[in-house]
């Protein structure tokens, strides 16, 4: 039998994990029903694409690239490529990042800003996208300082990764509360568009491994100094991504973020901290809730108020299938699979903190480039595993034939 002060110090342990995941999981509903009032932009075509630069990143996969490229409106003023080694592409111009080009940012950060301190740029907003980022319904934007595009990741492999990009989708539905923020939470880099005299008076010269997330962070302490308020719009437009193709690419990726979360949270002002710091011990602890319920439920003399504590974490664990069901209306495709999908989300929930857990442990000290599927091969293609892609045009724009260039643009 254990004494007082162990069962004490157990019944301590259970409450605090219970206590942090429902303060995040209240915030989360929070947002989603309070907070996202009104997040619509009043015009999402405020900006023309006329008055819109497309910049596409990409280390070297030229496959991969043109799909995203033939996706681009051919309304759009430029479509820029910049890359780690000459390519061929259709319908855009091509930029190396010279080998001598020096930056405290470093691999993704590092090329967007030589892009930003070379390339001429007579547009009013900068659109960056992944190499793997297909537009899809693009007709403009709304006017403010930086616009987050929602992305639907596509299946590349592994299903369960699919369904931890499913699931992440449907917990992201809080980027709908991100206008209230004066310090939006994250960002997804693989589409995001940023006020070009904005972007020059940030830069992204900082060394970070999260570049997305610490442009917004800083873009809004920026914002914030000048007096003014950060102006934040998500723009609901599912572009398609890939989805990692294995559960070790998902599992370094997650790490790569929870890392770079970590590290830069310093540029939070403190009253985001808690929060912040709440947030990142759900993810990681997400797959605990539901152990620590059977626990309780199997040795109740270790928690006092067992019943309260029962119910709570039912309710927490709950949580869990809202997130997946927020994903799946989302996506609104397989809808044959979802009741499969509910039953796997412990599952998923586990799988997708994983990585997270691994970045808290070890912490990850470089940008490591998450594996991409070519666009059009000879064996399975992203057509073939995400029928529901053939009824979006990726067809060429027709644009101007592509160029290469090195150095200054």
């Amino acid at each position: 039998m254990l004494g007082p002060i162990a069962q004490s110090a157990i019944a301590l342990v259970f409450w605090v994990t219970l206590v942090l995941y429902g303060v995040s999981s209240l915030w989360w509903l929070l947002e989603v029903t309070v907070l996202a009032y009104g997040w619509r932009a009043d015009d999402e075509t405020e900006i023309g694409l006329d008055s819109i630069q497309v910049r596409i990143l990409t280390y070297n996969s030229p496959s991969t690239v043109q799909v995203t490229v033939n996706s681009v409106p051919e309304q759009i003023a430029e479509t820029k490529v910049i890359a780690e080694a000459e390519m061929d592409i259709d319908g855009a111009t091509v930029h190396v990042v010279p080998d001598d080009f020096e930056s405290e940012a470093q691999k993704k950060g590092r090329a967007i800003e030589w892009a930003r301190q070379h390339l001429d740029c007579a547009q009013e907003y900068v659109l960056y996208l992944d190499e793997d980022s297909i537009m899809v319904n693009f007709e403009g934007l709304p006017a403010a300082d930086l616009i987050q595009i929602s992305e639907h990741p596509l299946r590349t492999g592994s299903w369960f990764v699919y369904l931890c990009e499913v699931f992440r989708v449907g917990y992201q539905r809080e980027q709908r509360a991100f206008h209230r923020m004066a310090y939006p939470l994250y960002a997804w880099g693989g589409a995001v568009a940023v006020r070009h005299e904005l972007e020059n008076q940030v830069t992204w010269d900082v060394p970070t491994i999260t570049e997305d997330t610490t442009f917004i962070w800083r873009a809004a302490e920026y914002v914030d100094r000048q007096g003014g308020r950060f102006e934040y719009r998500l723009l609901n437009r599912r572009f398609r991504n890939q989805a990692p193709p294995s559960l070790r690419e998902m599992f370094n990726q997650r790490r790569r973020w929870m890392s770079g979360t970590i590290r830069d949270m310093h540029r939070l002002p403190r009253r985001y901290l808690p929060l912040q710091f709440t947030r990142i011990l759900t993810w990681t602890l997400s797959p605990v809730i539901p152990l620590l319920s059977v626990l309780a439920f199997l040795y109740p003399t270790f928690l006092p108020q067992h019943t309260l504590y029962q119910i709570t974490s039912i309710a927490l664990f709950s949580m869990l299938f809202v997130y997946m069901i927020a994903g799946m209306v989302e996506y609104r495709t397989y809808p044959e699979k979802w009741p499969v999908y509910l039953v796997l989300t412990p599952v998923v929930v586990a799988l997708h903190a994983v990585g997270a857990l691994w970045g808290v442990i070890r912490p990850a000290r470089d940008f490591k480039i998450t594996e991409k599927t070519p666009g059009r091969v000879d064996m399975e293609t992203l057509y073939d595993l995400n029928p529901d892609l053939e009824e979006e045009a990726v067809t060429p724009n027709g644009n101007s034939d592509s160029t290469t260039t090195s150095g200054d643009g």
